[in-house]
């Protein structure tokens, strides 16, 4: 989503235009003149991804009938033992 936003604006709401960045992956269009002048964009490969993405990425996956068992079998290993301290 791109948007255009004054260089004054952009001064004056730079930490809100940076968070909307990062958080929303946004980019601003800083105008002069009503003329594009810059862009501020996020940092490659620091993008995040939407729910919306995340759910169609793991459509695609195939089911792993094992899994709850593996997890079971995780559980029951990582049970804590006996305090040996306590008599």
């Amino acid at each position: 989503m791109k948007t255009e936003i004054t260089s004054t604006a952009a001064v004056r709401q730079f930490g809100d235009c940076l968070a909307r960045i990062k958080y929303r992956g946004e980019v601003f269009v800083i105008t002069r003149n009503e003329e594009p002048v810059a862009e501020l964009v996020p940092v490659g490969g620091q993008r995040r991804a939407r729910w919306r993405e995340v759910r169609e990425a793991l459509a695609g996956l195939a089911v792993d009938p094992g899994f709850a068992d593996d997890l079971e079998r995780v559980n029951e290993a990582d049970a804590t033992g006996e305090n040996p301290w306590d008599s």
